[in-house]
């Protein structure tokens, strides 16, 4: 991943922001499925955005591999 783009990875997913899990391709994934909610805890230098899910599942996000989007809070 280059610098330019982990810098724009971590303005778009910083610490807090609620995220949805659309789809994830991790053969250890055993709690989360399509729609489980998250909290960003932050993202490393490869770009996994690391989560503290909602389930108990600590699974970070692969960039370009997984499927998930931002949940507004109201």
């Amino acid at each position: 991943m280059k610098e330019w783009q982990l810098k724009q990875l971590r303005e778009e997913y910083p610490e807090g922001t609620r995220v949805e899990l659309i789809y994830m391709d991790d053969p250890y994934n055993r709690k989360l499925a399509p729609g489980c909610r998250g909290t960003v805890k932050y993202v490393d230098d490869m770009g996994t955005i690391h989560m503290s899910w909602d389930c108990g599942s600590g699974l970070g996000l692969v960039f370009g591999v997984d499927e998930y989007r931002k949940v507004e809070v109201k």
